[in-house]
């Protein structure tokens, strides 16, 4: 499923940094910020990522079970990517 990006692309921001992310919680802080910035609900957010509300509420929250597919896909909604690196390595 493609998923229509509901944030500006990074060319379109300028130059972000990378924010290192060490637990659930802090992914789903910066959905949230993402979220919010983009005047979205919940509900409209979640329909528009083809998750639940109950979902993207849990993810928000940092909840620890959560899919990593889905989690993802909300991800890539709000112009957000993951990236794994070895740790120490500055990218």
């Amino acid at each position: 499923m493609q998923l229509r990006r509901v944030c500006p692309d990074r060319e379109s921001l300028g130059r972000e940094t990378m924010t290192k992310v060490t637990n659930p919680q802090e992914i789903g802080q910066l959905i949230r910020q993402r979220r919010k910035a983009a005047g979205l609900t919940l509900k409209d957010a979640a329909g528009m990522a083809g998750v639940g509300v109950r979902f993207l509420s849990e993810l928000e929250r940092g909840k620890p079970t959560l899919q990593i597919g889905l989690a993802i896909e909300v991800l890539q909604l709000f112009g957000l990517e993951l990236h794994v690196v070895p740790r120490g390595e500055r990218r």
